[in-house]
């Protein structure tokens, strides 16, 4: 599977900070993803986790700080070019209802990486293969489960060859049976060796899979590090009650 894409990257922030206004939402993020690794994120609602993600690929721009990415400040890049190296999935899966699931995957590389129409052909069915759904390529999202339009959502954002991967909440929409799927999909891009940030709630996942796991609350990297010191070993008790309220 290693030849999907291309060889990771590290990702960093460095002091963060963004405001809606008056209510400040990055307080002052640090964050290291090493080349290769994943890290999940974790904290209650509104305390900055997905506004995070969002300012790392610049759908937001931060009001002070650095985004790093590979070691070199990304802040001055064309925002278009970093979103063709982030590759990103929602928790609603923004798939295009019109078209079959095979254009779904490939209009990007099509209309960004002009590929002609056989080889973005070639790379949607590869990328559907990858996530088990060669067999729907030709039908409309509608048809599909949650779960397997979440797979498709995943699909499309390989086939742009991504150097780190986001995923916000992206179980969260989904009925229960049909989480287990898709956590076991990033999974596998983990053990890819992918470098990835997953904004979760599902803790079991954020145990099991990640290198690192970070805490946030009120806008602020709260405690970081391996997940059994996290979970086995909080040591502020904001993260303390945060546990025993989420296991």
């Amino acid at each position: 599977m290693a030849d999907h894409r291309l060889a990771a990257v590290s990702l960093a922030a460095r002091d963060l900070h963004l405001s809606f206004g008056p209510n400040a939402v990055l307080r002052g993020v640090d964050l290291d993803v090493a080349a290769g690794t994943s890290t999940a994120v974790i904290g209650p609602s509104g305390s900055g986790k997905s506004t995070l993600l969002r300012t790392l690929n610049r759908l937001y721009e931060p009001d002070r700080g650095d985004i790093l990415l590979d070691g070199r400040s990304v802040l001055a890049d064309d925002p278009d070019r970093l979103r063709q190296r982030i590759g990103m999935v929602f928790q609603q899966f923004q798939l295009f209802p019109h078209r079959s699931v095979l254009d779904n995957v490939t209009l990007a590389p099509r209309k960004l990486k002009r590929l002609s129409a056989d080889e973005a052909r070639e790379l949607g069915l590869a990328q559907l293969d990858r996530v088990g759904l060669r067999h729907k390529a030709e039908v409309r999202p509608a048809t599909l489960s949650g779960g397997q339009q979440q797979r498709v959502a995943i699909a499309r954002a390989l086939a742009m060859s991504p150097e780190v991967m986001f995923f916000d909440e992206a179980t969260s929409a989904l009925d229960p049976e049909l989480v287990k799927g898709v956590l076991a999909l990033i999974a596998d891009l983990a053990a890819d060796g992918m470098t990835m940030i997953v904004v979760t709630h599902e803790m079991g996942f954020a145990r099991s899979t990640a290198d690192t796991v970070v805490f946030m609350d009120h806008g602020q990297v709260v405690e970081t590090g391996a997940p059994e010191q996290l979970f086995e070993g909080a040591e502020t008790d904001r993260l303390r009650r945060f546990l025993s309220q989420v296991l």
